[in-house]
């Protein structure tokens, strides 16, 4: 039984979660097709369904547009509607769609899968059908007990691919961004996270235009900076804001959600837990972690992608073993010598 300390404490405190990209190559959406058309992904996130839904609000990055047939991987995607549904279902509360991928089927792809998350009530950042969608949508700001977070999303670039209409992609611009900041605080936001599709694939230490960049928001006030795009974890850290007088955290990048990859480092991913606390008006960054987990690939038909937690090996199949230690034990040694302050949970 909780007692009252602990019942008031969990009412003041905000438990956010975020994983990296999710992903659709066509391996991936061949295994989810079922035999009458539809398409089920239930099984791939059933063993990280409980730490999805710890939080009061998670987050996805969703590297695919929902862009209707044909549907297709790599290199330009579009997903099933279902894809976004289940991934709804299993507890995630705001999608990211700023990323390299959002225009993959051009103007009317990135139009599509806007409205077909609004049509499953399914809120989304990063992308927008045209300016008026943006200004109405943004910044952002959610109330969870009583807590205003403001999210804001940004991608580097979208693969060369121009915009040809009057769609939105916000990209890394740091005078719309300090806009955005600004904007946000004025709603009255207790605190900013700052989402980024920044970096370089598989470089496993950020590099200089992400430590800049970086350095530079932790100078315009945010609380929290969650960064995605290279498709392995880097290395994360809390910082101190002597400005503002309070701890930001600082997530270069989680690496994949899930995805078809096969180099080792791409082969999982890592879950950020974190909680915020209201202090005198203000909120305070608690508890920052992270937890990784294996994607296993099916080995015949009727098997499906699953994600496996690491302190589940249980449910791995023997010949997923030796990747899955690799993997672990790679992250581990990357994480465990360069994190500062963001522990494994």
């Amino acid at each position: 039984m909780l007692s009252l300390v602990s019942l008031l404490q969990s009412n003041n405190t905000v438990n956010l979660t975020f994983v990296g990209d999710a992903m659709q190559h066509a391996p991936q959406i061949t295994a989810a097709q079922r035999a009458d058309g539809t398409y089920d992904y239930s099984d791939c996130f059933a063993h990280l369904a409980e730490d999805i839904t710890w939080a009061d609000l998670a987050v996805v990055n969703l590297e695919c547009p929902i862009a209707g047939k044909p549907y297709t991987g790599y290199p330009c995607f579009s997903a099933p509607d279902s894809y976004a549904q289940q991934l709804h279902d299993v507890g995630f509360d705001l999608f990211l769609t700023a990323n390299n991928h959002c225009l993959d089927r051009r103007d009317a792809g990135l139009v599509r899968t806007c409205r077909t998350l609004d049509s499953l009530g399914i809120s989304h950042i990063g992308t927008y059908p045209n300016q008026q969608e943006r200004d109405r949508r943004m910044p952002h700001i959610v109330n969870v007990k009583g807590m205003k977070i403001a999210f804001l999303d940004y991608t580097y670039g979208t693969n060369g691919i121009p915009i040809q209409g009057d769609v939105i992609v916000d990209f890394i611009d740091q005078q719309l961004i300090a806009d955005d900041i600004a904007l946000a605080r004025q709603r009255g936001a207790h605190a900013i996270c700052v989402n980024l599709h920044w970096g370089i694939e598989y470089q496993l230490k950020p590099v200089a235009s992400q430590r800049t960049l970086a350095d530079w928001l932790v100078t315009q006030g945010v609380d929290l900076i969650i960064g995605g795009h290279p498709h392995v974890v880097e290395p994360m850290e809390v910082r101190y804001s002597e400005e503002y007088d309070k701890k930001v955290l600082l997530v270069y990048s989680m690496g994949n959600f899930i995805s078809n990859q096969s180099d080792i480092d791409t082969r999982g991913g890592a879950m950020v837990k974190v909680s915020l606390r209201m202090d005198n008006g203000r909120a305070v960054i608690e508890n920052p972690r992270y937890k990784l987990f294996f994607v296993q690939k099916p080995r015949s038909s009727g098997e499906n992608y699953v994600l496996i937690p690491e302190a589940r090996p249980d449910l791995l199949r023997p010949d997923s073993r030796t990747e899955f230690d690799r993997f672990m034990a790679r992250t581990h040694d990357l994480v465990t010598s360069h994190n500062i302050d963001v522990p494994a949970e």
